[in-house]
């Protein structure tokens, strides 16, 4: 296994590099420097311009729109992207990461030329419906039902952590279709817009004061037969082929490294009690070493995860490892972040309306104690830590 940059994959780095730096609007860069969530507006604009130079969808195949790229390309792509300050792509719905790869793999050619491209346009904004109350990182228990009526399904009950729902007007989301079968055989995948008749969706403020989260209702909700995605009782398959995805871009290796490139900017910028910087402060020079050995770590293992991906290879293993490590590193960088700033990292001016207002605080301090607060969930979504050790623990045992 070779993990170096072939000389066409250096030369794809300044391509990229190069064209993000000069294209990428200032006033959104600006923007996801200083806050984690950003308005739908602003992504929806932002994935007009990367679509037009047809890169909307970095890892779909070219056939669908996307960009026909390995994936060593794209995690290239997500590094220079992340040091040109772009915004987390999932602050523009989960179409492009989640669904789409989905959709083309397991769809009707029919649901393809329907949902695809207004996916790749921005048009259509999606959201998740997969955690449940008492059924978040066991999906299997889920109690949500699609039952058959004539042509169609009536689907009932409710989803929780639905993230962006207020801002989306699609979903996709599992259902429990057969209730006579083990738990995973039973679960079906489906695809409906949010303003169907019978869907309530309620705000869930998360622990930093913003609304990002949602829990959302199905009462007697009816829709078409072409709902469905794929085959009935396959939807535990087709969402563990989601979240392989989901895995890798949650272990967020490229924003974080941007992330570390932050806190020594930081600590040049943080004067000591006696003279000097934080920077030259031996004990927390000690500590950013710490970090920054975890950081290569972590970086040979996503390019080790993507080269798996090239390769054909089944990578739930890495996969799950990624995972694990990548967010445990990223609450580590954001809390070594949020003591370095001492009394500025406390400054946090949240408004209930979403408006994208800065805090009262230095440049450096802005949008650092919302990442913080609202990262303390990274260990648990897509998957908690506790659960992706289980997944481990199998896996090695069984041979993987």
């Amino acid at each position: 296994m070779d993990l170096n940059l072939s000389p066409e994959d250096i030369a794809f780095r300044h391509e990229v590099r190069a064209w993000l730096r000069a294209n990428l609007p200032a006033d959104i860069t600006d923007t996801a420097r200083r806050l984690w969530h950003i308005d739908p507006a602003s992504m929806q604009r932002l994935q007009r311009i990367l679509h037009a130079r047809g890169w909307g969808a970095p890892s779909w195949p070219r056939e669908y729109g996307g960009t026909g790229w390995t994936a060593v390309q794209r995690y290239i792509f997500d590094e220079e992207y992340c040091m040109a300050d772009g915004p987390l792509p999932l602050m523009g719905g989960q179409g492009i990461p989640m669904v789409g790869p989905v959709i083309y793999t397991y769809g009707t050619p029919e649901q393809k030329a329907r949902i695809l491209p207004r996916i790749l346009s921005g048009e259509d904004y999606w959201a998740q419906g997969f955690s449940e109350p008492g059924s978040g990182s066991d999906l299997a228990s889920l109690r949500t039902r699609a039952d058959r009526d004539g042509d169609g399904w009536v689907i009932n009950g409710q989803k929780i952590w639905t993230s962006l729902a207020h801002h989306s007007n699609m979903i996709y989301m599992l259902a429990r279709t057969d209730q006579t079968v083990k738990p995973q055989r039973g679960i079906s995948f489906f695809v409906l817009p949010l303003d169907t008749p019978g869907i309530t969706v309620r705000p869930i403020i998360s622990i930093d004061r913003a609304h990002s989260l949602n829990e959302t209702f199905f009462d007697n909700v009816r829709v078409p037969a072409d709902a469905l995605v794929g085959e009935p009782g396959m939807g535990w398959t087709y969402a563990k082929f989601l979240l392989g995805h989901e895995r890798f871009s949650i272990a967020e290796i490229a924003r974080t490294k941007r992330r570390l490139q932050r806190l020594r900017q930081i600590a040049a910028e943080i004067p000591l009690p006696g003279g000097g910087t934080l920077a030259e402060d031996a004990r927390f020079r000690d500590r950013v070493a710490g970090l920054e050995i975890e950081m290569v770590t972590v970086e040979r293992m996503g390019l080790r995860v993507a080269w798996e991906m090239d390769q054909g290879e089944d990578n739930m293993l890495s996969a799950s490892i990624l995972k694990l490590k990548g967010t445990h590193l990223l609450q580590a960088v954001l809390e070594e972040t949020i003591e370095a700033m001492g009394m500025a990292g406390l400054a946090y001016d949240p408004r209930p309306d979403g408006a994208q207002v800065s805090p009262p605080a230095p440049d450096i301090a802005q949008g650092k104690m919302e990442q913080f607060l609202f990262l303390r969930a990274a260990t648990i979504y897509g998957g908690s830590s506790e659960t992706q050790k289980n997944i481990l623990s199998k896996l090695i045992w069984a041979g993987a």
